[in-house]
């Protein structure tokens, strides 16, 4: 198996163990392959086609419009064209980078993990195609992880510059990303299923491939295609979880309580009628590949859970704690409260707090990659350590505790050759923790 797109230079420390770490991870990458993910929901046979489980016949679909926005969107995009034959097909793209595609797509490259004018921008050309789309036509809506900042357009009365404050200050205080969405749904045009009223009379398909723990289908990407169980009244509720009411923009709160008071109107709540959602592939579905790699290894391989949550911190601990020998795979996506000025993420975060506890154990391998290949405002997708990461970073004279506590895990993992590298994967399913126990 091909490790390629990992940086070698994480080998260096143990490059025997490391080896089987990387080809773990890789196959758990492979297993969530977005164009693999679509060509197993989308088929063109004899019989017509097929999508997440309905057929439709191509001389009565008129053009089909593909709206694809996420980290994956490229390569779904690609997959989706390619067994769509026979048909008119156009639409948009729109990602936070690029890739190339088939001919009648337009790629737009946008803001990420903070929407940007750029997501605004794109937000209104993807309702100006929707709104384009007729009664015959198909809607391919193509949906992954990072769709919520990519795509956005501020409700009336919020500036874009009011909401990036107000996500910012969320991302830093340790929100869940199902409290984190339910105030960017009530503060956007286009979220909590106002893409999919924008669709209609068009037939609607929306893939999903989920990077939120559990799949809970008005959350990923803030469910812009599905009906939105959440209130301005639980968007209020969460401000006010984290202590953020006097901290985010005063025009946030203003048009929360304008929706609270119901003088503005909620978010749709009733699925649009004409529509099928499926998830294509997921966090789960990563951990199976990276287990049946561990097999094949000919080590014993188990899967903890995949839907692991909470404090970065914690989580290292307790899968430490619960792994026993053979190789032990968790997945889901934890957070971190940032108090420290360093740079990191929630994956080195953990590795570097799985280091200290490892300390002087030569038996165990604890790694963490993000499935995007972004781990924070960092370059880094995770870290694998091991029970000499802080010898390493000791005889250099760093200190695992002040990095800890300044938040700073990417900086020490860079001084020890612990940082996992892979530069943008094409995915995005959450986070893939491994424990290796000999």
């Amino acid at each position: 198996m091909t490790i390629q797109r990992f940086d070698p230079l994480v080998l260096e420390n143990d490059p025997i163990r490391r080896t089987t770490v990387l080809e773990i991870l890789e196959a758990a990458l492979a297993e969530v392959e977005p164009e693999r993910a679509v060509r197993r929901a989308v088929q063109h046979t004899e019989h017509g086609i097929a999508i997440a489980g309905i057929r439709l016949d191509p001389a009565s679909v008129g053009r089909v419009r593909v709206l694809a926005f996420g980290k994956a969107a490229p390569a779904m995009a690609r997959a989706a064209v390619d067994a769509l034959k026979d048909v008119e097909i156009g639409g948009l793209v729109i990602s936070n980078h690029r890739e190339p595609l088939p001919d009648g797509l337009d790629v737009w490259v946008t803001g990420h993990p903070l929407p940007d004018a750029r997501s605004e921008d794109a937000a209104r050309a993807a309702l100006d195609l929707l709104h384009e789309a007729r009664e015959e036509d198909l809607v391919l809506c193509l949906i992954s992880g990072g769709g919520s900042a990519l795509l956005e357009l501020p409700a009336a009365g919020v500036s874009l510059a009011d909401e990036q404050a107000t996500v910012d200050a969320l991302l830093s205080s340790g929100a869940a990303i199902s409290e984190l969405n339910t105030v960017r749904k009530h503060l956007s045009a286009i979220k909590g299923g106002q893409l999919a009223r924008a669709a209609a009379p068009a037939q609607l398909c929306t893939l999903i491939l989920s990077d939120v723990v559990g799949n809970p289908l008005d959350v990923i990407a803030s469910g812009p295609s599905v009906p939105d169980p959440t209130t301005y009244a639980d968007a209020l509720a969460v401000l006010e979880r984290y202590d953020l009411i006097d901290r985010v923009p005063q025009t946030v709160i203003g048009h929360l309580q304008e929706g609270f008071d119901a003088t503005i109107n909620e978010t749709p709540k009733k699925a649009y009628a004409r529509q099928v959602v499926s998830i294509v592939g997921d966090g789960a579905s990563a951990a199976e590949g990276a287990a049946a790699a561990a097999r094949r290894a000919g080590l014993s391989a188990v899967i903890a859970t995949t839907t692991m949550t909470g404090d970065a911190r914690r989580e290292a601990h307790r899968c430490l704690a619960s792994a026993g020998e053979g190789v032990t795979v968790f997945a889901g996506e934890t957070t971190v409260k940032v108090t420290g000025r360093g740079r990191g993420g929630r994956n080195q975060e953990a590795a570097l707090c799985a280091a200290r506890r490892l300390a002087g154990d030569g038996s165990t391998v604890f790694a963490s990659l993000g499935t995007d290949g972004i781990d924070g405002p960092t370059d880094a997708a995770g870290a694998i350590v091991d029970g000499e990461t802080v010898s390493r970073g000791t005889q250099q004279g760093l200190d695992v505790d002040r990095f800890l506590a300044d938040n700073d895990s990417g900086t020490y993992l860079a001084a020890t050759g612990d940082l996992l590298i892979t530069g943008p994967t094409g995915t995005n399913v959450g986070d893939i923790w491994m424990v290796w126990r000999t």
